[in-house]
C-alpha cells in the first residue's frame, strides 16, 4: 500500500511523470533490438553490392589491360588493293584511337562499307595472331576509264561512272574515241552505242584471262577496236571472233615489244587465221 501511496503522490507532485512498468521495458528492448537487426541486414547488403561492384569492375580493368598488352599489331598483310598502296590502306584502317589494336580494328571493320574514299568499295579485318592482322580491300569494279575536263571518269562494266579523280590508276585500260558530251556521277556514260560497254568488259576480260593488258582501247567512227601495247597497235576490227583473235594474240605480243607499227588481225577468223605487221 505505502508504495502505491507513493506513486500516487509523486504524480500529483509531477503530472506528465510518466509509470514505467516492467513489461515496457521488455518491450522497448526487443524494439531496439530489430531496429539493430535492420541496421545489421541493410549493411551486409550494402557490402555485398559493393564487393561485387569492385569485383566487376576489377574484372574490366583487368580485361582491359590485357586487351590492350596482347592484342597491339605489329604485322600487317594488305591484299585486293590495286589504287591504292600498302600504306595508304594502313593509315586508312589504323588511323585513330586503338588503331594498333586487332581486336579493336576486326570489330570496327567486319565487312563495312568505306564512305568517301574514292574506288574502295568495303574493307574487312581478320586477325591472323594477337599481333598480326589481315587487311582485305574490296574495291569498286571498273572496267575502264575516258579522260574529260582533265579529269580520269572510270566506269563499270554497264558504262556507269563510278568515280572521277585527278590521278590515273594503273591495271585500268583507258577508252577512247567515244562520244559524249556530259558525265554524271552514278550515271552511265551517255554514248549512242550502249552495247559497247559489254564489248569493253569482254575484250578487258579476254586480256585479263590471258595475263595482258593494254594500255588504251580506242574505237573508231564505226566502233571497231584497235589495242595499244606501249607503242604497238594490235587492230581487232569489229566484235567478231573478239575471242579468238585475244587468244592468238598473247602468242604473237612479246614479239610486239619495243616495237613500233600495227598488227592488224581485222581479217582473222576461224578460217583465215591471217594476220600481219606493219611496222613505221
Amino acid at each position: 500500500m505505502a508504495d502505491r501511496r507513493t506513486v500516487r503522490k509523486v504524480k500529483r507532485r509531477n503530472p506528465n511523470l510518466r509509470l514505467v512498468r516492467n513489461n515496457d521495458i521488455e518491450r522497448e528492448k526487443r524494439k531496439g533490438g530489430q531496429k539493430e537487426k535492420v541496421r545489421f541486414g541493410r549493411g551486409k547488403r550494402t557490402l555485398i553490392l559493393s564487393a561485387a561492384f569492385l569485383f566487376i569492375l576489377t574484372v574490366l580493368i583487368a580485361g582491359y589491360i590485357y586487351i590492350l598488352q596482347n592484342y597491339t599489331v605489329t604485322t600487317v598483310y594488305v591484299d585486293g588493293n590495286v589504287h591504292y598502296t600498302n600504306e595508304e590502306i594502313m593509315d586508312m584502317v589504323m588511323g585513330g584511337r586503338f588503331g594498333n589494336n586487332s581486336l579493336f580494328l576486326s570489330m570496327k571493320y567486319k565487312d563495312k562499307g568505306m564512305e568517301n574514299i574514292p574506288f574502295i568499295q568495303a574493307m574487312d579485318v581478320t586477325i591472323e595472331a594477337k599481333d598480326t592482322i589481315r587487311i582485305t580491300v574490296y574495291e569498286k569494279a571498273l572496267a575502264g576509264y575516258v579522260s574529260y575536263l582533265g579529269q580520269y571518269i572510270y566506269f563499270d562494266k554497264d558504262g556507269i561512272v563510278v568515280e572521277t579523280s585527278t590521278e590515273r590508276t594503273t591495271g585500268i585500260p583507258q577508252v577512247t574515241g567515244l562520244k559524249f558530251d556530259h558525265v554524271i556521277l552514278h550515271e552511265r556514260l551517255p554514248v549512242e552505242k550502249v552495247e559497247v560497254f559489254d564489248e569493253i568488259l569482254n575484250i578487258t576480260q579476254q586480256l585479263d584471262k590471258y595475263s595482258m593488258s593494254a594500255d588504251r582501247i580506242y574505237f573508231d567512227s564505226n566502233y571497231q577496236v584497235t589495242l595499244v601495247f606501249g607503242e604497238a597497235k594490235v587492230a581487232l576490227g569489229l566484235d567478231g571472233y573478239m575471242d579468238e583473235k585475244i587468244m592468238k594474240l598473247q602468242y604473237i605480243l612479246p614479239s610486239l615489244i619495243g616495237k613500233k607499227g600495227t598488227l592488224d588481225m581485222r581479217e582473222y577468223s576461224e578460217d583465215t587465221k591471217s594476220y600481219s605487221f606493219e611496222q613505221e
